[in-house]
């Protein structure tokens, strides 16, 4: 979510641990990189993301970058998970932001929901000449709606990408996708996803999904209840209509779902308590209904090979006690080669920021870790 002061309020409170150094597992390899991302992979192997000042590539691995070509204002690059991009397989690069030129947050805590000007929309631009020049910019959808975690162009072609809107009556989250067949130049939204609850960091929120290999799509949804619950569409992002509670434990922190191109999926999270040991839930009355846990000292790694039906053993890739590792991103930069990177990395709640971005090598961490 976007509003941090009140964030950092309860993980303060609920840090039981003293603060530690950052540590990473040995399997995986720091990456030396400047950016967040989100990143594609050009037609020449290059690499590209967005940033605030615009469009830029590399061909060095993210050491050295192009000059930035101006894409559109608005973008955040301080707030993970505000916008992705994609590059579609005719060469279309689409860029699903959520645009802060507008950002107001204020919650009416007598009312249970945020005021009537609370605004965070969610914008689309794309680009038809490799991100020299970026047309068709367009609201997706208003009022507030804060982070999401996908951006994928499914086997028949088509662009989904999930998000969460702000509801009311009561205050609460509530997740829908939105889809199009056209490159990214028209665009249709699902039916809503709701879980109730009552608070701006309740309900059903910060989306992520994968394709299925049978075509359906699985989106993984952060909750406050202890786990994700996921949602299962079987015509492409249009419908929702399975809705049920995973096996996953999770606490009130989203996480990052990615089909691998050796179709395994790859689900990287803060499990609901640090391993070994029960993290405290705590209650935030304007946040969420019920209290909840808010451990984000650990950072997961889990393997599907079987469409979600099974995952290996969650292993523990970075652990910052006192501190956190959150929002992740997770990206394929050649087959079996995983860029992972914490969105949000600090050594006290919102305080002493380090950088967690490391590269996994799939078939020898499994290897080495799941015996």
């Amino acid at each position: 979510m976007i509003h941090l002061s009140v964030v950092a309020t309860i993980l303060l409170v609920c840090t039981f641990q003293e603060t530690n150094s950052l540590w990473i597992h040995p399997l995986c390899t720091p990456l030396n990189l400047d950016r967040h991302g989100p990143f594609v992979i050009l037609e020449d192997g290059r690499l590209a993301t967005v940033y605030k000042d615009g469009f830029r590539t590399s061909a060095d691995d993210g050491q050295s970058w192009s000059e930035a070509l101006p894409v559109c204002p608005g973008i955040n690059p301080q707030e993970p998970a505000s916008y992705y991009l994609l590059r579609t397989r005719k060469g279309t690069l689409v860029l699903v932001y959520l645009n802060f030129a507008t950002y107001k947050f204020a919650w009416d805590a007598a009312r249970g929901e945020a005021t009537d000007d609370t605004a965070l929309e969610v914008w689309t631009i794309r680009s038809l000449d490799g991100g020299k020049t970026w047309q068709d910019n367009q609201r997706l959808l208003g009022g507030y709606n804060p982070n999401f975690f996908a951006l994928i162009q499914t086997s028949r072609g088509r662009i989904v990408v999930p998000l969460q809107h702000l509801a009311k009556d009561p205050g609460r989250l509530i997740c829908c996708s939105f889809w199009s067949d056209d490159e990214g130049l028209t665009w249709r939204r699902s039916n809503w996803i709701d879980l109730g609850g009552r608070g701006h960091h309740d309900g059903a929120f910060e989306p992520t999904l994968a394709e299925l290999s049978d075509g359906r799509l699985l989106m993984l949804i952060r909750t406050s209840l202890d786990r994700f619950w996921e949602a299962i569409s079987e015509d492409g992002g249009r419908y929702w209509r399975i809705l049920r509670p995973s096996a996953i434990d999770a606490s009130n922190s989203p996480g990052y779902l990615l089909r691998l191109s050796d179709g395994k999926l790859v689900l990287v999270w803060n499990r609901l308590n640090p391993e070994g040991k029960e993290y405290p839930k705590k209650h935030w009355p304007d946040g969420t209904e019920f209290p909840s846990s808010w451990h984000r000292e650990e950072l997961s790694i889990a393997f599907s090979p079987d469409d979600g039906r099974s995952w290996t053993k969650p292993v523990v890739i970075g652990r910052l006690p006192g501190g956190q590792l959150s929002y992740p991103y997770v990206f394929e930069r050649r087959p079996g080669e995983l860029w992972v990177l914490a969105g949000f990395a600090f050594r006290q709640g919102w305080k002493e920021p380090v950088t967690f971005r490391v590269k996994i090598n799939v078939d020898e961490f499994l290897r080495q870790t799941q015996q």
